[in-house]
Order: C-alpha cells, then structure tokens, then sequence
C-alpha cells in the first residue's frame, strides 16, 4: 500500500521542494498528459475517480469543474483558487504538502487550469505559514523560470490571519482586496466567483489528488480508499495520543486503527473519553464510536463530519466545559461580524460557558446554552455559526452530566487537573506547531 499512497510519496526519498528532484520521480509528467487531453475528457476523466474536496465538504471535483462554462458561454476569464487558508484548529496537512511536495501541489493547480480552460491561477496562503509561502513561491518561481507553466500564470496571496476566509466567498472578498466576508449565495463561485469570473475553488489536498489519479488512471486509484470517495487523505493527528502527526492513508480507515496503531495509542495509557474527527468545527464521537471508517458518509451516518480529516482525541482527564469554551471563544474571534445570529450568538455561547465554568452557572443555564445553540444554527450567512454550535451544542448533549456537576458542584471537578491545553493549545488557534509526516 505504502508504494501507492498519492499525495506525499517520494517526500522521505528526496528533497521535493527542488524542481529537478521532482521531477526525478516523474513530475509534471502528468500534466503533460492532461494537457494531451481535451478538457472535457480531463473533468470526465476527475469525475470517474470520484475526487470529493478534502477541504471539508467533501463536493466532488469533476463535479465543481463542470459547472464552470466554456469558453464560449462566458464574458470574463476563468480562475482557479487554491484555499491553502488551513486554519481550522487541529489541522496540519495542507502546511505539511505544500512544504514539502510544493511541486506537486502546484502540478495539480496547472491541470485543474486545464480542465477549466483558464490561464489564471491564484494561491491563496495562510499569513502565519511564512515557511510554506517561501518554499511555494521558490517552487513556483522555479517551474516559471523552467517553462513549465505555458500560457498559464500562478500568483501566491499571503491572507491576513483571519479563520473566516477559509470560507470560499470570503476568500474571494479578500484575494480582490475587500474585507473578508461571505457573499450571499446564489450565485455560485464556478458562476460568479473571483472579479465576478467564473471560479473553480478547491484546496490543496485536494488539487494536489489531480497528478496521482492521472499518474495511477481510475481504476487503481479506486482501488483506494471507499467505492464513494476512493483515493487518500492526509489524517492530521493530535490531542492526547503518542504519536501526533500527519498520515497518509486509504478514506475509510478506522479511527482505532488511526489512533492506536499509528498514533500508538493514548499519553500516558489513560482511557479515551472523546474524539472529534474532523477538525474543532465538527460534532464529537464518543468511545464507543472508536470503529467508525474515516470516510465522508460514514462519519456523516455515525451523527458528524469527516471535515479537514483533523482528528483530535481526549483523554479522560479533559474538562469537556473547559474545551467547549475554548473552541466558542475562537468561533467568536474568529467570526467577521456580519450576520446577527453569528456575532452576538457566538458571544452569548462564551458568557454562558464562563459562567458555568466559573461556578455561577445554573441548571436553567444549560437550557438556555441549547436554546442560544438552536438560534444560532442553520441561521447564519455561512457555516462558522453552525460550527461553534457543533464544538459547544454536541459536548453538551454527549457529556451532559458532566455540565451538570459543573453547576452541582459550584464549579469545574477537575479541579485544575484537565488535559485541556494538551488537546487545543492556544497556539493550535492561531499558529499551529509543525508536526512532521510519519510514513504509514
């Protein structure tokens, strides 16, 4: 399997961040061969892999790139958007491929050019990844001076720092100079995207999946994987667990599996308590869900989302209050402010929390910490509401009791003991530590 494993192959073997050492192990070979091919056989060619967006979502790509216009049906030029925006807390693994298969990254942007028929890519990075923007633009500036690019341009973006342009719209906002902010939708960026263009966006996992497939063809690259969503996925692993790190391996491993044989288990041999596989944003597993396949619909079928594939594992010793606090505080940073239910829900979340954290917190305030969690969700402009409802709403309904004594007691029970900062450290929020690739 580990000869076969797409994304970050050849990276332990040779510095991939150099032109001709990636191309030593065939690079760019593929995009010759997509560029052999007219573009409709490339997006049909996507659509049979059945590449689904490793950025959350899980939309497929052939999918999204069909619904750009050709040529011929549009008034503006195309753009590809590559949202190298990571900065959802416990994810790791767009920094770690653009650090160290830029070129492959940027392969994948140039043939998604191709399928779209445009000549405009733009990166858009995170501003704290300083390493990965200097080794991206090196890489890029390289394969520029060598040609590679053809009637095709790639601009890097440094963002500012801000969670809410991981969102698409926001992004967009923000690349064309605006304050980033979601647009309201209809219309959708492969219609009306980037200076009103049409806009394919995808992220870097998953345009970086483009020169695997065509290098592998579809049936091999289905044998990855599930039938519905074949291929890998960087699983970035972290929390109370041995071995954090970012692994590559088939959609539909099992969390036990993930945790136990690769992460080597839990620090210090403590019991597991909670796991929330796919980054802050998503609904929390409990224990007995530790054989849930790590594929979009199972972990959709098992009450959550697959996410950014960053699974965060608790030990028994986490304050499950002290955690939901610290995730509803990001959301409310993080939110930009325009919608009501967002900003001041999110604010009324934190209060809440503190409150019953604080030991002043009543029974009749966990009625009312659900009913602000029911105002706020479905009923925002974009997803960042729903998200702090899923960190705070699915802690409260899973581990209730433990909310409870918080107010019984007249104050937290563990009494300064939790593990609370070695699951997300405050620099998990804003910049998170590199954690190197342990090879599967």
């Amino acid at each position: 399997m580990a000869a076969e494993l797409t994304i970050l192959t050849g990276a332990d073997e040779r510095d991939l961040t150099k032109l001709d050492q990636y191309r030593a192990i065939g690079g760019y070979a593929q995009l010759e061969k997509a560029r052999g091919m007219g573009p409709e056989q490339l997006i049909e060619t996507v659509t049979n892999a059945k590449l689904r967006g490793r950025g959350g979502a899980g939309f497929a790509m052939g999918r999204k790139m069909s619904l750009v216009p050709p040529p011929d049906k549009r008034r503006s030029p195309a753009y590809v958007v590559a949202n190298a925006d990571e900065s959802e807390p416990g994810a790791f693994k767009d920094r770690e491929i653009m650090r160290r298969v830029p070129h492959r990254f940027v392969e994948g942007c140039l043939i998604a050019a191709h399928g779209i028929q445009s000549q405009n890519v733009f990166i858009y990075i995170r501003g704290e990844y300083l390493t990965e923007y200097e080794v991206l633009s090196d890489a890029v500036e390289e394969a520029r001076a060598a040609g590679v690019f053809g009637d095709c341009d790639v601009v890097v973006h440094r963002g500012a720092g801000a969670y809410i342009c991981g969102e698409e719209s926001a992004l967009l906002d923000s690349l064309e100079g605006k304050r980033g902010q979601p647009r309201p939708r209809p219309p959708f960026p492969p219609v009306t995207g980037l200076y009103s263009g049409p806009t394919l966006v995808n992220n870097v996992q998953t345009i970086a999946s483009l020169p695997a497939i065509l290098e592998l063809g579809v049936e091999r690259y289905s044998e990855l994987g599930v039938e519905a969503a074949p291929g890998t996925v960087v699983y970035s692993l972290s929390g109370n667990v041995n071995k954090p790190g970012n692994y590559e391996l088939p959609l539909g491993t099992t969390l036990r599996e993930l945790i136990f044989e690769h992460g080597h288990g839990i620090v210090d041999g403590r019991g597991l308590k909670a796991i929330i596989p796919g980054g802050s944003s998503v609904l929390v597993f409990t224990p007995d869900q530790i054989d849930v396949p790590l594929d979009f619909d199972s972990v959709q079928a098992a009450g959550s989302f697959l996410g950014s594939a960053a699974v965060i594992v608790v030990d028994d010793r986490a304050c499950m209050v002290q955690l939901g606090l610290r995730g509803a505080k990001f959301y409310m940073h993080e939110s930009c402010g325009k919608c009501t239910p967002c900003r001041e829900g999110t604010r009324w979340l934190v209060q809440l929390l503190e409150r019953i954290e604080g030991g002043e917190g009543t029974r009749s305030d966990l009625d009312l910490l659900r009913d602000v969690c029911d105002r706020i969700l479905g009923k925002s402009l974009c997803a960042l509401g729903d998200f702090a409802v899923y960190c705070v709403g699915s802690y409260v309904e899973k581990f209730y009791d433990e909310f409870k004594r918080h107010v019984d007691e007249g104050g937290c029970p563990f009494d300064g003991a939790s593990s609370i900062d070695g699951v997300l450290a405050p620099s998990d929020t804003h910049v998170h530590k590199h954690l190197p690739l342990v090879p599967a």
